[in-house]
């Protein structure tokens, strides 16, 4: 129902706006489903934290994540109800995780930082940014944009993690950006029955 309603308005955008192309469609379509269809998502996340009695842990954590994956990329569930559910693991469980599972020991956290850190630029390198058959990232120029944005970013989360003096942020951080990570795998592709939007293209382009 809310994909229509955005894609009604798109379409209504585009009779009445000249020069708009199918790109710029696209990107109209993006934001209007996001105001509509992704915004009562993340404030349900926020209302859902809480109510757990760990709101804020929730917002701050959810800023500098969602920058992460932004660039990373990673796969969607079609059923809006699917995407809250992953959502509500992939921003609410590593702030359980970390509240729970957080070792003081500063080596044991470096360790764990850099074994992710390693993890996350093999997974910069070979998938990002990860795109869907929704919204497919089609331009060299850009998919060079968002691969560099998200090399700087696991930069800046990996320093975070390092100079925090709140070991909870520290953990919350590694466990985020490691189940984040395993939203690009081809395998986790497969598993949610998505496809990158480069392969969809290609499929058209052949036919």
């Amino acid at each position: 129902m809310i994909d229509k309603f955005c894609d009604w308005i798109t379409k209504k955008i585009k009779d009445n706006v000249e020069n708009i192309d199918e790109e710029k469609e696209m990107v109209i379509n993006f934001g209007i489903r996001l105001i509509f269809g992704e915004m009562p998502k993340i404030i349900l996340l926020f209302i859902i934290g809480f109510l757990l009695g760990i709101g804020w842990y929730t917002i701050l954590f959810f800023s500098l994540l969602a920058v992460y994956r932004s660039f990373t990329g990673g796969f969607h569930l079609k059923t809006h109800i699917g995407c809250m559910i992953t959502t509500s693991i992939l921003y609410l469980l590593p702030i359980i995780l970390a509240k729970y599972i957080s070792i003081s020991q500063d080596y044991i956290l470096y360790s764990i930082t850099g074994l992710v850190t390693i993890f996350s630029i093999f997974i910069i390198t070979k998938y990002a940014p990860a795109d869907t058959e929704n919204i497919p990232i089609l331009s060299k120029k850009e998919r060079k944009s968002k691969k560099i944005k998200a090399y700087i970013s696991l930069l800046v989360l990996a320093i975070i993690i390092l100079v925090s003096p709140n070991k909870q942020i520290s953990y919350m951080l590694v466990y985020g950006m490691f189940l984040q990570n395993l939203t690009v795998l081809p395998i986790s592709y497969k598993i949610t029955n998505n496809k990158y939007g480069y392969e969809v293209y290609t499929e058209e382009t052949a036919l």
